[in-house]
């Protein structure tokens, strides 16, 4: 675990607090990620540690192919963890937009198991939102980057890191309606997933969290181990209906079966008689 952590460093600079990863690889997806953050930095007023040299390179004089949008049809969505499939089918769908709502520890396990299919993420205002957590949790150090305080930067620093990231987790930041509609806009371009932990309108999907109990206090002895959650998903299209599940976190401490609740079809109905 530490050296997991040791391998990140912190900067502080113009205002925001910016961690990065030192760890390097050999995927391409590396280079647009870090190109990302890169930019992020640069908006935050940080500079990057290494620089890698470019060399130029020659190329032939053609005119540049003109920029189309990212059919997110030809990327599959993000994975999620087994216990949450009655509630998110699809997954975390690519151009969508997510709010998780009430749940710290229900939001890094998503990002745990979207970061172990290969995503690379950014955690965007979110302080309490550390790299020992995250750690413990079960995500990817290498592939995380954490923006604690992007500043008044806010809009722009989440437009970059959208541009190369896989997830980008907007926490309470400073943005207007018509910054979180373009930040929408830009995430379906670019076939990445918004994931708000604050209440977002047009949100596609909307888990909200409410904390049921803890377990391992015993009689004056023990320590919290597990805590049991109820999630009621929302949202439009084909998440419209109410459906909401009880889960225990962290995910598989119990081999119990998720409780998912559905909605009785018949609830509403009225009976009508003739009177008269």
């Amino acid at each position: 675990m530490t050296s997991q952590v040791s391998s990140h460093f912190w900067r502080l600079v113009g205002g925001a607090e910016v961690a990065v990863s030192g760890s390097t690889t050999l995927l391409d997806r590396a280079a647009i990620a870090r190109a990302a953050l890169a930019r992020a930095e640069q908006r935050t007023g940080a500079r990057s540690v290494v620089r890698a040299p470019v060399e130029p390179v020659d190329q032939p004089d053609v005119p540049a192919p003109r920029r189309t949008s990212l059919l997110t049809t030809e990327r599959p969505p993000l994975p999620v963890p087994p216990q949450l499939t009655d509630l998110l089918p699809d997954g975390l769908r690519r151009g969508a937009t997510t709010a998780v709502l009430g749940s710290t520890s229900l939001l890094l396990a998503l990002l745990a198991h979207a970061c172990a299919g290969g995503a690379w993420a950014a955690v965007v205002g979110r302080p309490s939102v550390g790299l020992l957590a995250a750690a413990q949790a079960g995500v990817a150090l290498d592939r995380l980057a954490l923006v604690p305080r992007p500043g008044r930067d806010a809009a722009p620093v989440l437009a970059a890191l959208v541009d190369g990231l896989d997830v980008v987790v907007v926490g309470d930041v400073a943005l207007t309606d018509a910054d979180r509609r373009h930040l929408s806009a830009r995430a379906r371009d670019r076939g990445a997933v918004l994931v708000a932990t604050t209440p977002w309108p047009g949100a596609n999907v909307v888990l909200t969290a409410t904390q049921e109990g803890w377990t391992g206090l015993g009689a004056g002895d023990g320590r919290l181990r597990t805590q049991r959650l109820r999630v009621e998903r929302t949202g439009r299209g084909g998440s419209a209906a109410l459906l909401a599940a009880r889960l225990t976190l962290p995910l598989g401490t119990e081999d119990e079966r998720v409780l998912v609740e559905r909605p009785d079809e018949h609830a509403d109905e009225r009976t009508l008689r003739l009177v008269g």
